[in-house]
């Protein structure tokens, strides 16, 4: 780790984990990676503050109460649970939303009850003090400078103190990763993009669920110490700063506004900045590269931390066996090149800060 444990992504995001995914494979992945969350804390015997508060995605226009429909379904199929709200459904969980003159106006949700949110720092400490208690040695302090190849076989990489033979070696360093791969001569289809979050004082307890607003890609919800957190679009520009713009700050906040003015008095205490690896069609990559014994796992984009223990038990699988498990087999490094296998859940097009 170049910095320190949970000093990176993981403790930079809005905590949200969910499974209301639509596409074939992406649908069976994060399905799995939800259950693997609900047994999480009893497994790495560390509470981790999962709360399943419950997601609702707001609608605001027939054809995307059609598109949530279609979604709850493809959710219900896989064996997830989601309930379709109408305009008094939605009323009857957040109360506080302005339904009256709202700019856009609220049609209904699709509920998503087994949706919630994590302790982003708690989830990193328990993984570092399960891995550790397991024999993994996590050395701080201490950034990848190169990786050793010969002749087609990684044999180790350089660091700034000093070096690590091995057989075997796993990227998975999230808005890094073009960099990192770079070091292996890898080219990857991957953009790096600033996406900020931000945070308010603590208040009393207003914000039972996780709230998405349909129009404005905006997202809400309460933290156990009461601060409000909360986060919108990319920044819109390609960069490995990890902090933000103030024209985006503005642009969220104005988007919170809109869909519940009760937060306009709250005093927004920080925000801050993480970097994304932006795929062309918003979808990961688990696999091996052309290097033997080199792997890699990458492009999460703005949804990484709800896939944490899905994307750890696909990536040790694909190490430890050479084979992928289930339904990351579709997250192929070759898919871009081919055209096949192309998962586009947002259905924006092939374009990084579209996702």
């Amino acid at each position: 780790e170049k910095g320190y444990l949970g000093g990176g992504n993981v403790g930079r995001n809005t905590t949200i984990v969910r499974a209301n995914y639509f596409l074939p494979g992406n649908s069976e992945f994060y399905s799995h990676s939800l259950k693997l969350w609900e047994g999480l804390e009893e497994e790495l015997n560390y509470n981790v503050m999962h709360s399943q508060r419950g997601l609702i995605n707001l609608f605001h226009s027939d054809g995307q109460r059609d598109a949530f429909a279609r979604r709850g379904n493809a959710m219900i199929n896989q064996g997830d649970d989601a309930v379709l709200l109408d305009r008094e459904g939605v009323r009857k969980h957040l109360p506080y939303l302005d339904f009256d003159n709202a700019r856009f106006p609220i049609y209904g949700g699709l509920l998503h009850p087994r949706g919630g949110t994590a302790r982003h720092d708690a989830v990193a400490w328990g993984y570092a003090r399960g891995a550790s208690d397991r024999g993994v040695d996590l050395i701080q302090q201490c950034e990848v400078t190169g990786i050793d190849i010969e002749n087609g076989q990684v044999r180790g990489v350089q660091t700034t103190r000093g070096a690590i033979r091995a057989k075997k070696v796993g990227i998975v360093v999230a808005g890094r990763s073009g960099q990192v791969a770079a070091m292996a001569g890898m080219r990857l289809p991957i953009e790096s993009h600033v996406l900020q979050a931000f945070v308010t004082e603590g208040l009393k307890p207003c914000i039972d669920h996780v709230v998405s607003f349909g129009m404005g890609h905006f997202y809400i919800s309460q933290s156990d110490k009461g601060g409000l957190v909360f986060g919108g679009d990319l920044d819109f520009y390609a960069s490995y700063a990890a902090r933000g713009n103030l024209p985006m700050a503005e642009h969220v906040m104005e988007a919170g506004m809109a869909l519940m003015p009760m937060i306009g008095k709250a005093r927004v205490l920080r925000s801050w900045g993480g970097i994304m690896d932006m795929t062309p069609d918003g979808s990961p990559i688990i696999d091996k590269t052309e290097t033997q014994g080199l792997f890699i796992d990458c492009g999460w984009c703005y949804g990484g931390f709800k896939a944490v223990p899905g994307s750890g038990f696909s990536f040790a699988h694909l190490m430890a066996t050479g084979h992928h498990q289930g339904p990351a087999a579709q997250y192929r490094l070759d898919r871009f090149r081919t055209g096949k296998g192309v998962m586009d859940e947002e259905g924006t097009g092939s374009q990084h800060n579209l996702h």
